[in-house]
């Protein structure tokens, strides 16, 4: 199963465990997460599920393509890391 993981940039707002959880794609896996932790959700993705400007999402170290229906492929032992971009100066 896919693992998910949460910087601690994310963590510092809502405590989101690394979990390993069902899917096949990127919305799949989140969906998976915010089952078991809704409050996470609205930090990750907008109202119509599409990924927030300031959050990154990387598959096995490569950055996701789709940030709108977020259909990248997950592999069985992938690890998907989602993070929060930091901006400023």
């Amino acid at each position: 199963m896919p693992r998910v993981v949460f910087t601690s940039n994310l963590q510092r707002h809502v405590a989101v465990p690394e979990r390993e959880v069902n899917g096949a794609t990127v919305a799949e896996a989140l969906a998976a997460v915010f089952a078991q932790s809704p409050q996470v959700r609205d930090y990750v993705v907008d109202e119509q599920g599409h990924l927030r400007k300031h959050v990154v999402i990387y598959i096995d170290g490569k950055r996701i393509v789709d940030r709108q229906r977020l259909s990248d492929a997950v592999g069985p032992r992938s690890e998907i890391c989602v993070f929060q971009a930091l901006s400023g100066g």
